[in-house]
């Protein structure tokens, strides 16, 4: 069986992590076909050759407005979107995508060991995961838990880390339906070690898979 084509893009025009070369070459490793860039023009032609599209560690305004039609279109016409870590640091200005996304980045504590909880196991990116998942990572707080427009896959556990602001109701990992559309965040991913470790390869394998309708 063919692998999914899928297009990694990981243009910055605010903080950008150093973690990023780490990161697109972790995600050529997972068996997709990748093609990968940070032009902004690679959204001002048709994505339809693309089972998924996947935004990591974007940050800032990264489209034009006629990739931020094409890939409305797109999502809305039953292509898929991954986001990942710094995802949810992008394109503030432009209402649908925070409404794909599901919630948009407010603030996160210095980078340290932390605990996942994991919610909802029948789900490609979290079933291998133990139901309580060490990680050290930025834990990142967003402005509203999305929690009642997505499906929770795992939550932060604020009590096993300093700095949390959202209290016991901290979504960190989701999927949703947007129009015909597949969508699925992690706002793990901020260092190049996580992209070494083979439970977060897989969950992220699963989160992309899931979104092209491909098996993991």
């Amino acid at each position: 069986m063919p692998s999914a084509r899928i297009l990694v893009y990981s243009r910055t025009t605010a903080y950008r992590h150093d973690s990023i070369p780490a990161a697109v070459a972790a995600v050529r490793a997972l068996d997709f076909d990748v093609d990968a860039t940070e032009d902004p023009a690679a959204f001002e032609v048709p994505l339809d050759p693309y089972a998924a599209v996947v935004f990591l560690s974007t940050s800032g305004e990264v489209l034009t407005d006629a990739g931020r039609a094409r890939l409305r279109a797109y999502v809305e016409a039953g292509g898929g979107f991954a986001g990942v870590h710094a995802a949810a640091c992008t394109e503030y200005d432009w209402p649908y995508y925070g409404e794909l996304l599901g919630a948009r980045f407010a603030r996160h504590p210095e980078y340290q060991p932390g605990k996942a909880i994991v919610e909802d196991r029948d789900h490609l990116a979290v079933h291998h995961l133990p139901p309580v998942w060490e990680f050290t990572d930025e834990w990142y707080d967003f402005r509203a838990s999305p929690r009642g427009s997505v499906r929770v896959l795992a939550r932060a556990d604020e009590s096993s880390y300093e700095g949390g602001e959202m209290g016991d109701d901290h979504p960190l990992v989701w999927c949703k339906e947007q129009g015909a559309g597949r969508v699925f965040y992690t706002a793990l991913g901020h260092a190049a070690e996580a992209y070494e470790d083979p439970d977060f390869l897989a969950h992220l394998r699963g989160g992309i898979s899931w979104t092209a309708r491909t098996p993991s």
